[in-house]
């Protein structure tokens, strides 16, 4: 192939990328490999090219977390340009023969021990009732949403309502997460064991799955029962009753005591961040990622209701009218960008232990708003100015026990 054919195909590909960005076509998974010995490109197999045609009313389409890759509107004609690199086949150099795929702005999975997929987006179902809950799933599933971060008792309820009202596959196209409820006060280290194991048993039964994909445990202020329930927490991963563990508003102290004993380290550290705190949630998530920790946040928009403050925050409106989002999008895709995973609520319309998924539109709305956060991208320049922003602050460790400063007082 001669230097202007190699070019003029370049210059073709990076044509066709620009015309999609032009049609408002959006590409999931597209990747070519270098033939280097037929000094050629061509598609890889079994990658093809996927494209999908966004209705006028921009409806989000189905997609698979696990297969799919994709690419917003506005990154398209940047993203074509990898068209040009079919000039380095004319430079000598060798590749290898593997795929190249592009990266989306954020990745929409993180791989945990054991190669464990964990979505980085997950639902939240607090304070739904169980046909709430079954309503949610279906939204989020139909909009690529596949984790659900769930409690147990009316949620699970819903949980197992959704399982039993789908395809013996639904199972399988779920990431369940779930937790440990927290320990009474003065209880033993070896009731709280009992009680652990004991509702692992009893949500498995009332889910009629044999495991779950995440089963994560509430601090306690005695470090003697943190340290017996989390011995629970391992048994249950060694016999399969889930597939990771985790942690919920443990603060430097409650980790300290568990990881002194562990023989199985956190996957992560769920806890309350948003703009406002920093990125570093007042040195918590220092603290977890030096101990390979991560950190899946709550609360993005505030906790335990929405945050005035941030919604309304100037500075969280000029950017979000400067990529034509919500203010509440740009939270989320603040928590997203800063490399922590999050959970989020179907709505704004939730308070203390309070949320809805209602039949009228609202529901359905918000979770596509949701859906989309892994489309679209924060500069460098807003994510620092973001970063950077003081207020709202807020305790990332708030429904801590009280083993942890600053925990949430039930009002009377």
């Amino acid at each position: 192939m001669t230097w202007g054919l190699k070019i003029f195909n370049g210059i073709l590909l990076l044509l066709f990328c620009s015309w999609m960005s032009a049609q408002d076509v959006v590409v999931t998974s597209f990747a070519f490999t270098p033939s280097r010995g037929q000094n050629r490109w061509h598609l890889s197999t079994p990658t093809q090219i996927h494209v999908h045609q966004r209705a006028a009313n921009d409806d989000v389409y189905n997609k698979h977390h696990h297969q799919h890759v994709e690419m917003d509107r506005r990154s398209a004609l940047w993203q074509g340009a990898f068209g040009v690199a079919s000039l380095a086949t004319a430079t000598g150099l060798s590749f290898p023969q593997t795929a190249w795929a592009v990266s989306p702005t954020t990745s929409s999975t993180w791989i945990l021990e054991n190669n464990i997929v964990m979505p980085v987006l997950a639902l939240n179902t607090v304070g739904l009732t169980a046909d709430e809950t079954e309503r949610a799933i279906t939204l989020a599933v139909q909009n690529g949403m596949t984790h659900v971060d769930f409690h147990p008792g009316k949620e699970r309820d819903g949980v197992a309502q959704y399982l039993a009202h789908n395809t013996a596959t639904a199972r399988d196209q779920l990431f369940l997460n779930t937790k440990v409820r927290k320990a009474p006060p003065g209880i033993s280290a070896a009731d709280a064991a009992a009680r652990t194991r004991a509702q692992i048993a009893d949500d498995l039964q009332a889910l009629n799955v044999d495991h779950v994909d995440m089963l994560m445990l509430r601090d306690s202020p005695d470090c003697d029962v943190i340290q017996a329930q989390w011995k629970v927490m391992e048994e249950a991963l060694t016999a399969g009753q889930t597939r990771s563990v985790g942690v919920i508003n443990f603060c430097e102290k409650a980790l300290t005591c568990l990881l002194e004993t562990a023989k199985v380290k956190p996957a992560l550290n769920y806890y309350m961040l948003h703009v406002g705190m920093g990125k570093d949630a007042h040195g918590l998530r220092t603290f977890c990622d030096a101990q390979g920790i991560r950190t899946f946040a709550y609360g993005a928009v505030g906790e335990p209701g929405p945050n005035v403050e941030l919604l309304n925050s100037p500075v969280v409106m000029k950017i979000a009218k400067a990529h034509k989002k919500s203010p509440e999008q740009v939270a989320l895709r603040w928590v997203l960008q800063n490399g922590a995973a999050a959970s989020v609520r179907p709505t704004l319309e939730f308070g203390l232990g309070t949320g809805a998924c209602r039949r009228d539109g609202s529901c359905e709305q918000g979770l596509v708003s949701r859906a989309r956060s892994l489309d679209w991208s924060l500069s460098p320049q807003e994510m620092q100015t973001l970063d950077a922003l003081t207020s709202p602050d807020d305790n990332p460790t708030l429904f801590s026990s009280a083993g942890c400063p600053g925990a949430f007082v039930m009002p009377k």
